[in-house]
């Protein structure tokens, strides 16, 4: 009975996630709207929050700011360069009081813009995307997604449900591969479920989705891939402070802007092989 009991459960949490993954949309072409901007800029800032995350913030947290940011920006027109810094940082403000137990101060993410967004201007901004976005601030982003298919796909008859049990190393693999993803902004074309399950296909012969479904994002994936075998997996960091069965959930930075030209490196080779292979010269 009490398997049974579990089992309901877990299909009414699944059936939310779902249900999530629908009503948090997001537009592919968001950077559209704005002729100043280039997606490298957004490439660029999404990378320096990840550096940020030096205050041991969350991947959670991470991935949050990132969706706020995203959707922040599809409801907006005409956004210069110059305000970027600001809606970044704020997103990463706002998610970190959403996500952590004990999020930093206002004055440590001024602190890290070196003077260039002040603590009035982040809380101002603050009142501005929370209303944009509707407080609509609980999306189900790609590693929250990862950390279920990872529960499930390690999960034993005698385990209790959805409890990690899974390899810390290969959770921190997959994860680095989403966030290089996620700097790409084409990744606004698949929803934050098949992401997650197109980046897990990559690193294990886990498959917790019908392939079809996946098949064009883990198409999208292959030179993303392609760059971090390049580099060699990621090692597992320990934090001072954190528990050790938390560290793969804490956000690290790595050399994510190189790799992502490596990917475009990549992407651009395979397209000349397959004109080629397709008569295309």
């Amino acid at each position: 009975k009490s398997r049974e009991l579990a089992g309901a459960v877990v299909y009414v949490v699944w059936s939310n996630m779902l249900e999530k993954d629908k009503a948090y949309t997001r537009d592919v072409h968001m950077m559209e709207k704005h002729p100043h901007l280039q997606p490298k800029m957004r490439a660029i800032l999404l990378d320096w929050l990840m550096e940020v995350c030096v205050y041991k913030l969350h991947r959670e947290t991470y991935h949050l700011a990132q969706d706020y940011f995203d959707r922040f920006m599809a409801t907006q027109r005409n956004v210069f360069k110059s305000t970027l810094q600001l809606i970044g940082i704020t997103c990463l403000f706002i998610a970190a009081k959403v996500e952590e137990m004990y999020p930093p101060k206002v004055h440590q993410f001024a602190y890290v813009t070196d003077e260039a967004c002040t603590e009035d201007e982040i809380l101002s901004m603050e009142i501005i995307i929370m209303m944009e976005l509707k407080w609509s601030l609980s999306p189900q982003t790609p590693v929250s997604w990862l950390n279920v298919y990872m529960q499930v796909a390690y999960l034993k008859e005698t385990d209790e449900l959805l409890l990690p049990r899974y390899p810390q190393e290969t959770f921190t693999q997959i994860a680095q591969l989403l966030d290089l993803c996620l700097l790409d902004v084409r990744c606004l074309e698949f929803s934050n479920g098949v992401l997650a399950a197109s980046a897990l296909f990559h690193f294990s012969s886990l498959e917790l989705v019908e392939r079809a479904e996946l098949e064009e994002c883990v198409r999208w994936m292959v030179p993303f891939a392609m760059a971090l075998r390049e580099v060699g997996g990621a090692s597992l960091k320990s934090f001072p402070g954190i528990p050790e069965d938390d560290v793969h959930n804490i956000q690290t930075h790595a050399s994510y802007m190189a790799w992502l030209v490596s990917s475009v490196l990549q992407q651009n080779f395979m397209h000349r092989v397959f004109m080629v292979c397709n008569g295309g010269g």
